[in-house]
């Protein structure tokens, strides 16, 4: 099943940016971009070294139940500028309704300056599975017991 994820634009957005949209036939994620507000469209917002701020999308998403949407950080952005996604992946839930923001960190060492219209992120949608948690006398043991960080080795 393919979803359909209804969207709608905020009040004052940039609708001439469109909407999010796959680079490549075999892309995963979607890119969104930057529309910011109309007093900061000519300069852009700039993030220094270890800023986070939340930039606008000028949109809003309607994501059908049993699905949700994860924003990802865009490789070139990262390895160029060290522009990422604090909390990667964000997740969308499919009950919310407000304004897409999409939460960035500059982990670079110098300014950087996001334009309007400038593709700041990916959208993925995903299929969602709720579990039932319940409490147990005993796990079930695995050979790998209860090794944690780097248990497995290198490699």
């Amino acid at each position: 099943m393919t979803p359909h994820i209804r969207m709608s634009w905020d009040e004052g957005a940039d609708t001439a940016l469109g909407l999010p949209a796959y680079a490549t036939a075999g892309a995963a994620g979607a890119d969104l971009r930057a529309n910011l507000a109309p007093a900061d469209r000519a300069a852009g917002v700039t993030l220094r070294p270890m800023q986070r701020a939340i930039l606008p999308t000028g949109l809003r998403v309607e994501i059908p139940e049993g699905f949700e949407a994860q924003i990802r950080p865009r490789s070139g952005l990262a390895t160029r500028h060290g522009i990422t996604v604090p909390n990667t992946p964000g997740t969308i839930d499919s009950d919310y309704r407000g304004p897409l923001g999409v939460a960035l960190i500059n982990l670079g060492d110098a300014p950087y300056t996001v334009a309007h219209g400038e593709r700041i992120a990916q959208i993925v949608v995903a299929p969602v599975a709720r579990a039932v948690f319940e409490v147990t006398g005993a796990l079930e043991a695995t050979p790998r017991g209860a090794g944690g960080f780097g248990s497995t080795g290198q490699g």
